[in-house]
């Protein structure tokens, strides 16, 4: 009986690794309160203004099916993270939570607390560090933290731009991207990198933001060699100084001096969401086939591909073992 009870207390998870995200919405009738809830957090919410964005808002999540994907992909990250990550019978358990939607950060950390874990390893969903993201989300964490008096050792993996792991796994895609061009019009082959904006105020007072991009953007480069190449911000949310050049005028430069055949690569995005799928796929690309871009393509999302989940482990193995 006594080694019997043994094996099961092996079984038990060690360690979590909460995979900490922004959240979207998994149905129509889930964008009022998604949209209500990142609004409030800004202090950004007025009726007038929350009527607006909303008609504008679901109608993108109508034009991709009703939904976004990104809980579902997480959560096949989550699987195949937690599969990998215990082939060495290491005992991880790994968990979801999202700042703005299902599954909420209070309920992820009530469930660790629940299954008697102790220490946590916290990995952002987003390789480059922004307080606006990132930053947010790891406060609103550990707020939940202390409202409920958890018990938990806790550590954090808040960038991971420049790993190598990570950028092998981008840089498969790219060239994935390039890959669809017909090979005698590769060289010509324009490549944007688009990133989430970022209001220019944050840089000022020091945010990395940026410096993370180009930072990924160079370790991808040193991959799959010299390419024409450009970054671009898409998704500005508000008034004020943003991070540019937009995409948009990026894509109408590029066709103005005679570029047909554009990849667009989304750099800050891990997995396909309504940024990627309506933004780009829809919108971005019938801007380009009216500027007369007969070749727009966008590079795949890294979403739960084999290297992709990989790079995750190993980047939760390095802060592991540097943690002790």
């Amino acid at each position: 009986m006594k080694s019997r009870m043994s094996n099961v207390e092996s079984r038990e998870p060690k360690i979590g690794v909460l995979l900490l995200g922004f959240g979207a919405p998994d149905s129509l009738e889930a964008v009022e309160p998604f949209l209500y809830n990142i609004l409030s957090s800004r202090g950004e919410i007025s009726p007038l203004d929350f009527k607006r964005r909303f008609e504008e808002v679901i109608q993108r999540y109508r034009e991709i099916g009703g939904r976004s994907p990104l809980l579902d992909i997480t959560r096949e990250q989550a699987q195949a993270l937690e599969k990998r990550l215990n082939m060495g019978d290491r005992g991880l358990k790994v968990y979801i939570a999202m700042r703005h939607w299902h599954p909420y950060i209070r309920d992820k950390v009530k469930d660790i607390i629940g299954d008697g874990i102790k220490r946590v390893v916290v990995l952002s969903l987003s390789p480059q560090y922004t307080r606006m993201t990132t930053g947010s989300n790891i406060e609103e964490l550990k707020r939940v933290l202390s409202d409920l008096k958890a018990d938990l050792e806790v550590t954090y993996i808040e960038s991971w731009h420049d790993s190598p792991f990570y950028l092998d796994a981008l840089a498969e895609k790219v060239k994935e991207g390039l890959a669809w061009f017909p090979e005698e019009h590769r060289e010509k082959v324009q490549v944007i990198f688009s990133a989430h904006s970022l209001p220019r105020r944050l840089i000022r007072c020091g945010d990395p933001y940026l410096e993370h991009l180009k930072a990924t953007i160079a370790g991808v480069l040193e991959r799959i060699g010299p390419i024409p190449w450009h970054l671009a911000f898409q998704s500005r949310g508000g008034p004020g100084e943003w991070l540019e050049p937009e995409i948009d005028s990026v894509l109408d430069r590029l066709a103005k001096e005679g570029s047909r055949e554009v990849l667009v690569v989304p750099i800050s995005f891990i997995s396909d969401n309504v940024e990627i799928l309506y933004d780009i796929d829809i919108e971005l690309r019938k801007r380009a086939e009216s500027k007369g871009i007969t070749k727009f393509h966008r590079a795949p999302s890294l979403n739960a591909s084999p290297r992709f989940i990989e790079a995750l482990t190993r980047i939760v193995l390095e802060h592991l073992s540097k943690k002790g």
